[in-house]
C-alpha cells in the first residue's frame, strides 16, 4: 500500500460532493513529442475517491516504427519487437479509464497522445475529464522550485526509482496527488478539471522523420500554414461585446480542445490567429491566466483582454462581421 509521506494531509471527514468518484493516473512513454510521434508504454494507477490505491497495470506498446529518444526511456526497437500493438491493448487501456477522472503531470500532453492512438484504431478513450498535477500543485500554492515531477515527488518525499518509465512515474504521481488532493479536500479547493475531448480528424499521409531508420509514422491533420486573414484588425476585444473577423487572438497553455482544432475555429470564423503577444493582440485565450507563460506576462504588460476557452467557444458561435 502506499504511504503518506512527511507533509501528507490526514483525510478530512467531511468530503467533497462535488470531487470525483475516481481517478486512473497515467503516465506515457513516447516516441517523441509531436503529433504523429506514437505511445510505446502505457502504466496507469486506479484511485478511489480519496486517492488510495485500488489497482496498477503496466503495458509496452509497439509504436511500430524507431522508438525516439531511447537514451531518455531505455526502451529499444528489440525490446518493443514483440510487444502489443496499441490495437491490442485498447480494450484493457479503456477498462482502466473508464469513468474515472484521468491524472497526469502535464495532462495535456498524455490525454492528446492517448485520444490520438484511440483515433488511430478507430475508437475512443472512455474518459470525459482530466486533472494536471501542475495545475493541481498551483491551486494549493505548493512551495516548489519548478514544475516538475522529481520535484512535486521530493515535497511530498516520494523516491523515484526508475524516471521515464511509465510504470514508477505513474506510482510516483499517484503517491504525490494522494496528498495533494487531501489537501484540496481540507482546504475546500475547486480541482482544475478540464474537458477531454477524443480527437476525430486524422491522415494517414506519411510524413518525413529526421531520425535515422525506423517506420513510417501517420500524420495528424498534417501541419500548413494558414492563409492570411483578408480582414483588418478592429482593433481590442470588448468585454460583453462579440469578437469582430479581422481580430487577432492569441493561445497560452493547456486546453481542452486540441490547439489545431482550437485555432482552425478561429480560423474559420474570420479571425487573425496570432503566434505571439503584441500590442495589437485582441484578445488571449487561456485557461491559466496566472501561468506566468511569456503570453500571460506581456497580456499583462500590454493590457491585452484574456478569456478563458469556454468563453471564448461562446464568442466564436456569434463574430460580428468585419466592416464593408
Amino acid at each position: 500500500m502506499l504511504e503518506d509521506r512527511a507533509t501528507a494531509v490526514s483525510s478530512p471527514t467531511q468530503w467533497p460532493t462535488a470531487y470525483p468518484k475516481g481517478y486512473a493516473v497515467v503516465d506515457v512513454e513516447t516516441t517523441g513529442l509531436a503529433r504523429d510521434d506514437r505511445i510505446i508504454s502505457a502504466a496507469v494507477y486506479r484511485l478511489d475517491a480519496r486517492g488510495e490505491v485500488e489497482d496498477h497495470w503496466y503495458t509496452l506498446v509497439n509504436p511500430e516504427r524507431d522508438p525516439g529518444p531511447v537514451w531518455i526511456h531505455g526502451l529499444t526497437s528489440e525490446i518493443l519487437e514483440g510487444a502489443p500493438l496499441f490495437a491490442d491493448v485498447a480494450e484493457e487501456f479503456s477498462a482502466r479509464l473508464d469513468g474515472r477522472v484521468l491524472v497526469a503531470h502535464n495532462a495535456v500532453f498524455d490525454w492528446q497522445m492517448i485520444a490520438r492512438e484511440y483515433a488511430r484504431v478507430r475508437s475512443e478513450a472512455p474518459v470525459r475529464q482530466r486533472l494536471c498535477t501542475i495545475a493541481l500543485s498551483k491551486e494549493l500554492g505548493l512551495p516548489l522550485p519548478n514544475h516538475k515531477l522529481e520535484s512535486l515527488a521530493a515535497h511530498f518525499g516520494v523516491v523515484q526509482q526508475r524516471a521515464h518509465h511509465a510504470l514508477d512515474d505513474a506510482r510516483v504521481l499517484a503517491e504525490a496527488f494522494r496528498p495533494s488532493l487531501r489537501a484540496a479536500a481540507a482546504g475546500g479547493v475547486r480541482l482544475p478539471l478540464l474537458e477531454c475531448r477524443p480527437l476525430t480528424e486524422w491522415s494517414d499521409r506519411p510524413v518525413p522523420r529526421q531520425s535515422s531508420g525506423g517506420y513510417g509514422a501517420a500524420s495528424w491533420r498534417p501541419s500548413r500554414k494558414r492563409p492570411a486573414c483578408p480582414y483588418p484588425n478592429p482593433g481590442r476585444y470588448e468585454d460583453g461585446k462579440p469578437l469582430k473577423q479581422g481580430m487577432r487572438v492569441a493561445f497560452s497553455g493547456d486546453t481542452s480542445t486540441e490547439r489545431d482544432l482550437l485555432e482552425d475555429r478561429a480560423v474559420e470564423a474570420g479571425l487573425h490567429v496570432a503566434t505571439s503577444i503584441s500590442r495589437l493582440t485582441s484578445l488571449l485565450v487561456t485557461n491559466d491566466p496566472d501561468s506566468g507563460t511569456s503570453k500571460t506576462v506581456k497580456a499583462r504588460q500590454y493590457g491585452t483582454p484574456v478569456v478563458d476557452e469556454a468563453a471564448f467557444g461562446q464568442l466564436l458561435r456569434d463574430v460580428e462581421p468585419a466592416d464593408a
